[in-house]
Parts: C-alpha cells; sequence; structure tokens
C-alpha cells in the first residue's frame, strides 16, 4: 500500500487536563491523524454520536463520567472504535479493568508519543481487520 492509499486515522482524544489534552492533540495532528479533542467524558459521548472514529484514546481518572464508564458508552455507540486508555496513576489495576470492559490497550501518563502511535496504529488495523469481517458477514447473510 503506497503512502497515496493509506487512511488517515480518525482518533478522538478525551482527557479533562486542558494542557495535556492540547499538547498531545497537537502531536498526533504533526504525526498526520485526524484528531478530535474532548474535555470530558460526556463531552466524548456527544462527539461520537455526530461523528465517527477509528481509535479513541480516553483518560480514566476524570470527573464525571470516568474512562471506564465512557469507554462502555462508546462501545454501546460503535462497537469497532478501538479504545486507548490512559492512566495518570500507574493504575495497572484500572488498566486491566479496562481491557476487560472491552479496551484494546492502555498507556501510564505521561505517555512516550512514538510507543502510543505504535498502538494507535495497530488499533486501526484491528479496527480495519473487524469492519471487513462484518461486512462479509453481512455479505454472506444476504445471499
Amino acid at each position: 500500500m503506497g503512502k497515496s492509499d493509506t487512511q488517515i486515522i480518525r482518533l478522538l482524544l478525551v482527557d479533562d487536563e486542558d494542557d495535556f489534552r492540547t499538547t498531545l492533540a497537537n502531536r498526533l495532528t504533526r504525526r498526520n491523524l485526524d484528531v478530535t479533542d474532548a474535555g470530558s467524558g460526556e463531552e466524548a459521548i456527544e462527539i461520537i454520536g455526530k461523528k465517527s472514529f477509528d481509535v479513541a484514546i480516553v483518560d480514566i481518572k476524570m470527573p464525571g463520567m470516568d474512562g471506564i464508564e465512557t469507554l462502555k458508552h462508546i462501545r454501546k455507540i460503535d462497537p469497532l472504535v478501538e479504545v486507548i486508555l490512559l492512566t495518570g496513576h500507574a493504575s495497572v489495576e484500572a488498566g486491566i479493568e479496562g481491557i476487560k470492559s472491552g479496551a484494546y490497550d492502555y498507556v501510564i501518563k505521561p505517555c512516550n508519543v512514538n510507543d502510543l502511535m505504535v498502538k494507535v496504529e495497530d488499533a486501526f488495523r484491528r479496527r480495519m481487520i473487524e469492519k471487513g469481517r462484518a461486512q462479509e458477514n453481512r455479505e454472506c447473510s444476504k445471499s
């Protein structure tokens, strides 16, 4: 697949820390991602109801709707969105709980942007495979 054939990854970034979210959004945008950001789980749910995403990066610890609850809502709206959770408290338990709730993976803050990009690209590939399977299943059920 040539550079012109590659699809731009549509990413939703959800974090209540404005400075962190803005900095990370800028860094991910410079890596050719289509980044939309939200400052809360509630805002993320509102956005994902209007726009389609491939991958979401969601902070676990947020006031109001936390990251695990946000993840569950995202998966209800679009089960094919791959969610990567962020935890700033080095809480492996929270990351594992997230994976049990359907997250693709988790990352501990502060995170290395290159490492995060690898996880985003892997999550995107998984989404494309799942979308292909869903399409095949629809085609098979028609015949």
